[in-house]
């Protein structure tokens, strides 16, 4: 896995290149996707990039290609006013170079939002930073290469500046509270790992964080879930019962669902990590312009960061009792899931508040009808998968949960329609003139 990290970094700093590929400048686009490859697997492996962590992350950056994108180019339309708290960004010079704009921006904002990673990935991102900025500025003049970077990194800033007052720029702890008084009752959550750190669920303010492009963390509500009872033949034993049996007679292929969509933390992406690698994959096979990928990353991480609120809001207004925890208490005290069950409420499903979003971003990107492979966790062995759309792929995330044994149903459904929801504030945004 180290050496996978290590190859992986050198190839993103574009240290493994050959001599051909790199005889031209790159363009914005390449710029973009070199530093998000990179940043994708920072995340992987750095321990404090929880999912809606690095989901703020994502946000951030996108906002950040975005506004290189409208000061580079004659049209386009700036998010200041239209996300929350984004005031206007300075005035910038005339006849900058969109690339390397654009690598000024990002070899500022990318240390900033993942300066927490360990040594080899500080090493990577100072690696992609000289790679890239020697590339675009090779053979070009010496006054537009440093005014493009300073502009760059002016916006950077600006955007920095904007991320530090929204509730979640520090986090303590990797995300676990010093101190956090359960909620009393069988009906609530109570921690489900024996690590000491998790006895407290993570994050549990990250719902009143300043979202992106909602108007409040609760935009989207949810209603209660199923009335808890432990009587056989209520809603909520029905659900509880539908997650003990499925575990039970798992098809090959509901396995590989839940494997494939399992996502943890240190061992993959994360859950919007997978989102992100989808839209890059999609936007080297479609060869998106400039302007259209950095509207993407833009819509997508903020679709994806505000995803993450909403769906805390709702995990601890409900404050909901996990499957492992019910299962065990009522009908099999032997159980085990399929999946290691997350520190944190169960109501509603995360991947799936996420999942309905991202799926709606990139439609919108995308179009309707689009079909697609997804490789994502191809170099850990597992094969791609293939989806008629995004629509697809977002409900085979949401009901992996239920085959892993870490979700009850409503959780999954309502989690789908609550990401659907969160997602038509950022489809809203207003990008183009």
């Amino acid at each position: 896995m180290f050496q996978r990290f290590v190859a992986m970094m050198m190839l993103c700093a574009g240290l493994l290149l050959p001599a051909t590929a790199r005889a031209e400048p790159p363009s914005a686009a390449e710029v973009m996707t070199g530093w998000y490859r990179l940043v994708l697997e920072l995340v992987r492996h750095t321990p404090t990039y929880s999912p809606p962590v690095a989901a703020r992350a994502f946000g951030y950056l996108g906002v950040t290609t975005w506004e290189v994108q409208v000061a580079t180019a004659d049209s386009g339309a700036s998010l200041a006013g239209q996300l929350n708290g984004l005031s206007p960004l300075p005035d910038l010079p005339a006849g900058l170079d969109p690339a390397i704009t654009m690598q000024g921006a990002l070899a500022r904002a990318v240390p900033y939002f993942f300066g927490n990673t360990g040594p080899t990935g500080q090493r990577a991102m100072a690696a992609m930073e000289k790679r890239l900025t020697d590339r675009l500025g090779a053979d070009r003049d010496a006054a537009l290469v440093a005014e493009s970077l300073a502009a760059g990194q002016r916006i950077a800033d600006h955007i920095i500046a904007w991320s530090e007052g929204d509730g979640g720029a520090r986090v303590e702890n990797m995300g676990f509270p010093e101190t956090y008084t359960l909620t009393p009752g069988p009906a609530h959550w109570v921690p489900t790992s024996a690590i000491v750190q998790q006895q407290k669920p993570l994050l549990p303010d990250w719902g009143r964080n300043r979202p992106f492009a909602m108007p409040e963390g609760n935009a989207c509500p949810l209603p209660a879930p199923p009335a808890y009872s432990e009587a056989p033949g209520s809603a909520f034993h029905a659900e509880a019962q539908e997650v003990y049996d499925t575990s039970r007679s798992l098809t090959p292929e509901q396995l590989a669902i839940a494997r494939f969509w399992s996502d943890d933390p240190m061992l993959s992406p994360t859950p919007p990590g997978h989102w992100l690698t989808i839209l890059l994959d999609q936007a080297e096979a479609a060869n998106l312009s400039d302007d259209r990928l950095a509207e993407g990353l833009a819509r997508l991480g903020i679709g994806m960061a505000d995803a993450f609120i909403g769906c805390w809001h709702s995990k601890f207004e409900f404050d909901l009792v996990r499957p492992v925890t019910y299962i065990r208490r009522v009908i099999d005290p032997a159980w085990e899931p399929q999946l290691i069950t997350p520190p944190f409420p169960e109501y509603p499903s995360g991947h799936s508040t996420l999942s309905g979003a991202a799926a709606e971003v990139m439609t919108a990107i995308f179009g309707e009808d689009h079909a697609f492979d997804d490789g994502t966790h191809e170099d850990d062995g597992l094969p791609a998968r293939h989806f008629a759309d995004f629509r697809a792929a977002a409900q085979e995330a949401a009901i992996s949960r239920l085959y892993g044994g870490i979700h009850f149903r409503a959780a999954i459904e309502r989690g789908l329609a609550q990401g659907a929801c969160i997602a038509t504030h950022a489809n809203a945004l207003r990008m183009r003139q």
